[in-house]
């Protein structure tokens, strides 16, 4: 893919995965027999993935990566709030989220400082 701009890709699809299990959540917890949640960490789900998508799809993905900075971050953050008590019981977190939040926030992170920009990939001949 020349000139594929990485982080708008994660972003991408990223996204559209969060939206997808805020949604199956909805109907379906926990969600693959795992991950507990409820409806706000549904709508959670739903937020980020949108941000996601937003970021990806308008103006052509120039603020995915400060998309994908920021829900990095908050990712981290919600992985280590996971042993937190309140915060645990208003979302419905448990240790496999814990993991799974931490996995998503380190590979956003690592996409938006990895890959800055557009990166141009040399075409097959």
């Amino acid at each position: 893919m020349e000139g594929t701009n990485y982080n708008r890709l994660v972003a991408q699809v990223l996204g559209a995965v969060l939206v997808l299990v805020g949604l199956l959540g909805f109907v379906n917890d926990p969600v693959l027999g795992l991950f507990d949640v409820n409806p706000l960490h549904n709508a959670v789900h739903l937020l980020s993935g949108a941000l996601l998508l937003a970021a990806a799809f308008m103006d052509h993905g120039r603020n995915a990566r400060l998309a994908n900075m920021v829900l990095g971050a908050v990712y981290l953050v919600v992985a280590a709030g996971t042993w937190i008590p309140g915060l645990n019981d208003a979302f419905a977190l448990n240790v496999p989220d814990a993991g799974l939040h931490a996995l998503l926030g380190i590979v956003l992170l690592g996409v938006a400082f990895g890959m800055k920009g557009e990166t141009r990939v040399p075409r097959a001949v």
